[in-house]
């Protein structure tokens, strides 16, 4: 059963939930079909007067395609039993296995995907996207990390944070 907060009762810094736990991003393309993939680059905060968080995606990834066809992005979070699973789903792609069922994760649905088995969901809509532009990199190298293909960033304004009554380790 998860149980729905407000940003303020988060117990940890975005730093230690995408950067150090890793994050299961995932989406849904409009037919219902789901895909989801690791990420550790991310953040969150406020802009627009919203809370958001933002999220980047290569194009080359599966996952991409979900991201752009749909309104909707998931970040979950799991307990450390789950790490092999997620180093999983971030380099195996969607396009040869189901990394869902492969995993055993049980998708629900409100309003944006999560996961039965995780601690913590953050259900997003997009508000804005766009590519990053080797251009506009200011006092940073950018082909230590690209070669021509730039992630799109997507911002995506919260609206549910759950976190699951379920796990022994509630506090988030």
């Amino acid at each position: 059963m998860f149980r729905e907060i407000n940003p303020f009762e988060l117990k940890k810094t975005p730093f230690e939930y995408i950067g150090k736990d890793w994050a299961l991003l995932s989406a849904q393309k409009p037919d219902g079909e789901v895909n989801a993939m690791t990420v550790s680059w991310g953040g969150m905060g406020v802009l627009w007067n919203k809370n958001v968080f933002f999220c980047f995606v290569r194009p080359q990834r599966h996952t991409f395609g979900f991201t752009e066809a749909g309104d909707r992005i998931s970040l979950c979070f799991f307990d450390d039993k789950f790490r092999k699973k997620l180093a999983f789903c971030g380099s195996v792609s969607g396009r040869d296995t189901d990394k869902i069922k492969d995993c055993g994760f049980t998708v629900l649905r409100d309003g944006g995907i999560y996961y039965d088995e995780c601690r913590l969901a953050i259900t997003g809509r997009k508000i804005y996207a766009d590519v990053l532009k080797k251009e506009k990199f200011i006092n940073e190298n950018p082909e230590q990390w690209y070669k021509d293909d730039y992630h799109t960033m997507y911002i995506c304004e919260i609206e549910k944070i759950l976190i699951n009554e379920n796990d022994i380790n509630i506090d988030n």
